[in-house]
């Protein structure tokens, strides 16, 4: 028995280190040796070992880099020593100057300097201890930082385990999103209508910032590493200067910027800054300078620092590239979720290494707040060197003919109205049938939460579009096994198997149609309270908002977005085609509501809730069956606690009683049915 054993934890260690080691090859060294399905294979076996053998899962184990519930708020660190930040040089003037102070220190004794890349990030701090990853906390204001080491546990490139032993390491770096994933997640948020981060720079912050690690886990960050905080290499000499440094730190299994340069004096150091002056639109990150170190370390000590920041170092800022142009039109393009986004077209510029002929508006306040025009004189840059933006309006330069712009009432690509929902930002297309939105909504439409046709996934609904078989919903119910077999990868079974999923999915309970229209802000969970309460689905179409806002659980977001939803003749006519073709409209016993899911619980409420009031919890208790004590005993079922919760929390926790926050609250109703959250 304790053979094998020995021989499981052998198995799970060699496994761990050759996942870490394509890990280091594929995010460290840009090198990988395996196929991504190779890789996943690894991964998966050492998933299946370590629950299977639970006790031996270890902090550095590859299958730790994201995992827990996220957290309330992050603790506060307080760093060994202190994280200066930088004195910065805006010429080669301000670099000339640097030098002749870093000389009236020195005096005769020769010297070097050390420059990098300066990565537009959020400088952070790792900590090793006996080798393992032990804590990761930001900058903060240099000498107190938030405690953050699970979300940078997420950072693939980061080593959990250092390739080689020290007692003890604290090491500085920047973390930074490269370009192409700030242009995506941009993209997806503002198909969401959500606001845009400004650059890089403050996506990377508020990815680090995530109070739930998978968010950030899915932010793809990297980081590079460029200086030692504190080091206890037991016994061995550090290195001993920044050079040094640099290359033991990459033997560490560390990630260092390739892009450093040894320069004799300050003459070759303004000649490195011109050419990444020149260099840095080529790069897959955004930099916004370079930095300069003098390289030799008891030189650094000799130097000494400020209170703010090093004298050993400065930082040269690149100025902001700029170009004047002029917009031509204003015109609006429709996204997968609807959003209508306005684009000016521009008289083609060159403006940091690339033309530009067209910038994102974003939205019409951003239009209104800088006043932009048909025929406007403008200044553009790049925010953050990546997305093209309008900065200002050159007011002096209009001439009369300028035409405002105006959002459109009607959707361009379906002609359905357009809306601008209370307390947002992005006006939306309302219609269910807008082909801009079509694949995305037949994608949701036969998801597993929402109608549920099996077999009826991305790929296929992607081959249906294209071929034109399915224009809306109700084309599915129209589809038939010939008409599948014209399409690759179809054979008599798959298709004879489609159809029969589309034509069972006609007798889904109600609440299952309405979320799979596809209305927003309308979850799993509010749909089941819609059904339970209209019970028809055309008794909810010619609901007011006056009705459905005094409904429990139907707050002014829901009620507001279903009236604009069905009040579009586009979608009202959907729906008629979905009951032509007999899908089920008619909940199967609406008196029953949402169901019974906390039948014979008690619940004792004690603070203030974020979201609900108290009248409001005790109703959605007491609707899903449970009822509602004003004091806690060994018979309480549960505690809802908010803010302040007072004496009847601490009596819970002296009794053993089970405690919840709001979240945890709200679960239960959708655990009692089985399904997720909304």
């Amino acid at each position: 028995m304790g053979g094998g054993h020995e021989q499981i934890r052998q198995t799970i260690d060699k496994l761990r280190r050759e996942i870490e080691q394509h890990n280091y090859r594929y995010y460290v060294l840009d090198a990988p040796t395996i196929t991504d399905a190779q890789y996943d294979r690894l991964m998966a076996e050492l998933q299946r070992l370590e629950k299977e053998y639970p006790h031996l899962v270890t902090p550095d184990s590859p299958t730790q880099r994201v995992g827990g519930k996220p957290r309330e708020g992050f603790a506060t660190v307080q760093h060994p020593v202190a994280m200066l930040s930088l004195a910065n040089a805006f010429g080669e003037t301000e670099l000339v100057d640097f030098d002749r102070r870093v000389r009236g220190v020195l005096g005769d004794e020769p010297y070097d300097y050390v420059v990098e890349l300066k990565i537009d990030g959020l400088a952070v701090s790792l900590t090793y201890q006996d080798s393992l990853l032990v804590r990761g906390a930001t900058r903060g204001d240099g000498t107190t930082g938030e405690d953050i080491t699970a979300n940078l546990k997420t950072i693939r490139s980061i080593p959990l385990r250092l390739h080689k032993p020290v007692h003890l390491l604290e090491v500085r770096g920047e973390v930074y999103m490269p370009k192409d994933s700030f242009v995506e997640l941009n993209s997806r948020r503002q198909e969401r209508g959500e606001a845009l981060f400004a650059n890089p720079r403050n996506a990377a912050a508020g990815s680090l910032r995530q109070l739930d690690p998978a968010i950030t886990a899915g932010r793809n960050l990297n980081i590079f590493v460029y200086g030692i905080g504190i080091v206890d290499i037991s016994g061995d000499q550090p290195p001993g200067s920044h050079s040094e440094a640099l290359k033991w730190l990459e033997s560490l299994g560390l990630r260092v910027n390739p892009h450093h340069q040894l320069c004799r004096d300050i003459n070759e150091v303004i000649s490195y800054c011109r050419i990444w002056q020149d260099r840095k639109a080529d790069l897959p990150y955004q930099i916004d300078g370079l930095v300069i170190k003098v390289n030799t370390l008891s030189q650094q000590s000799a130097l000494g620092a400020t209170m703010k920041s090093p004298r050993w170092a400065i930082a040269f800022k690149f100025p902001p590239e700029q170009a004047k142009t002029t917009v031509r039109d204003i015109i609006v393009s429709v996204g997968r979720t609807g959003v209508i986004t306005p684009t000016a077209l521009l008289d083609p510029v060159p403006v940091a290494g690339s033309t530009v002929s067209r910038a994102t508006l974003h939205n019409e306040d951003i239009i209104r707040e800088k006043d932009i025009r048909i025929g406007d004189r403008v200044i553009i840059q790049k925010a953050g060197d990546v997305i093209p933006e309008v900065v200002e309006v050159l007011k002096e330069h209009r001439t009369g003919g300028e035409k405002p712009f105006m959002m459109p009432t009607a959707c361009p690509a379906c002609g359905a109205e357009v809306v601008r929902p209370a307390g947002e930002a992005a006006h939306r297309c309302t219609g269910a049938t807008c082909p801009a939105q079509l694949l995305e909504g037949l994608i949701h439409f036969a998801s597993r939460g929402a109608m549920d046709i099996a077999g009826l996934g991305p790929a296929v609904v992607t081959q249906l579009v294209e071929a034109g078989l399915v224009k809306d919903f109700s084309d599915l119910y129209g589809l038939t096994v010939e008409q599948l077999l014209k399409l690759e990868r179809f054979g008599d079974k798959s298709a004879d198997n489609l159809v029969r999923a589309i034509a069972a999915s006609k007798e889904n309970p109600l609440h299952r149609l309405i979320f799979a229209l596809g209305i927003r802000h309308v979850g799993e969970r509010a749909a089941r309270v819609l059904a339970g309460h209209f019970g028809d689905l055309r008794k909810l179409m010619d609901a007011s908002y006056e009705e459905l806002i005094s409904i429990v659980e139907i707050g002014p977001k829901i009620a507001e977005s279903v009236v604009n939803f069905m009040r579009e003749p586009r979608n009202r006519a959907l729906i008629e085609r979905l009951m032509d073709q007999g899908v089920n409209v008619v909940a199967e016993n609406p008196a029953a509501g949402v169901g019974e899911p906390l039948k014979g619980k008690t619940f004792v409420l004690t603070g203030t809730l974020a979201n609900l009031k108290r009248d409001d919890a005790k109703a959605l208790i007491e609707k899903a069956g449970g009822k509602v004590s004003s004091s806690v005993s060994k018979k309480t079922d549960y505690v809802v606690a908010g803010e302040n919760p007072g004496s009847k929390y601490e009596k819970a926790i002296k009794l053993g009683v089970p405690v919840l926050g709001e979240q945890d609250f709200l679960a239960l109703f959708n655990h009692g049915h089985g399904e997720k959250n909304d």
